[in-house]
């Protein structure tokens, strides 16, 4: 990348948006996957969206339906800006090219419920069996170089070459590019009341379903600014020690620590009303009662 793309940018000014657009392409991969992996018979199953179509006779139908989009409360970071993780040549701040900043990434769980439906019940287990197999043996849905987008348009990858999505990480692994690797895991969501108020809702037949997890990774804009300053204060001057707080009347060592002066304080009164006809014990006679 040449140093003029970096330094014409203006500063305090965020890009578009990196990855607004990886849940559509996640839901896209799945379709894509199940078609090209289908191997039963000449005609493929059609992929469908909407709970309640109802398909023809002889229609074998595969319904994929993403239902709940939530954020990992496990993976929650503070929202600060970051230096961007790019490893540009040429690029460099010391130089006079603007600083790169980027937020953490938003980590979402995507949840997928997959129904199947056919003419007969055992074509419809024979087709649901199938797609839990090849979802099981092939779960990776996305593995490309990450995407960025400068602020001034131009789309990079990690390594600040031109983000090319069918490029295959594998092939270059020592180069370190930053890979985006988006895959599914079978869970146990859904219990079937849910499932059944899902279906009503959609006024669709009850059909026996799977529900899928999807973890992904938004990244958001990145930001050219300039220096950016951190004053710290120096935990002990050059060549002298700690301050010295100053308490009137206690002293106090080196490392700022007070010393003890010896000297207890002045007698407490305890609580209460004021004490009546009241005399210490004297140890050296018997303690008993008076008349």
């Amino acid at each position: 990348m040449s140093d003029t793309i970096l330094r014409d940018q203006p500063l305090q000014r965020p890009g578009p948006l990196s990855s607004y657009s990886v849940i559509g392409e996640v839901t896209e991969g799945l379709h894509r996957l199940l078609l090209d992996r289908y191997d039963l018979s000449g005609q493929p199953p059609r992929i469908e969206e909407d709970l309640k179509f109802v398909p023809k006779d002889r229609e074998e139908v595969v319904y994929i339906y993403m239902y709940r989009a939530v954020q990992n409360p496990n993976l929650l970071t503070e929202k600060r800006w970051r230096p961007a993780p790019l490893d540009i040549p040429g690029y460099n701040p010391e130089g006079g090219d603007p600083l790169l900043y980027q937020r953490p990434p938003l980590i979402m769980d995507l949840f997928y419920l997959i129904a199947v439906h056919s003419r007969f019940r055992s074509d419809a287990e024979r087709l649901m069996g199938w797609t839990l197999m090849t979802l099981w043996e092939n779960p990776v849905l996305l593995k490309r170089p990450r995407r960025f987008v400068l602020p001034d348009g131009r789309v990079i990858d990690s390594l600040g070459r031109d983000w090319d999505p069918s490029a295959d990480p594998d092939e270059e692994p020592e180069a370190g590019v930053n890979v985006e690797r988006v895959a599914l895991s079978l869970v146990d969501d859904l219990t079937i009341g849910d499932a059944i108020n899902l279906f009503t809702i959609h006024e669709a037949p009850y059909r026996p379903f799977l529900t899928y997890r999807a973890r992904v990774a938004m990244l958001g804009s990145i930001i050219a600014t300039g220096d950016t300053v951190v004053r710290v204060p120096r935990a002990v001057p050059a060549g002298g020690t700690l301050p010295q707080p100053e308490i009137p009347g206690r002293e106090v060592t080196r490392s700022g620590r007070i010393k003890s002066t010896g000297r207890r304080g002045s007698p407490r009164n305890p609580p209460g009303p004021p004490a009546h006809n009241l005399r210490k014990i004297d140890e050296s006679t018997d303690n008993k009662s008076e008349d």
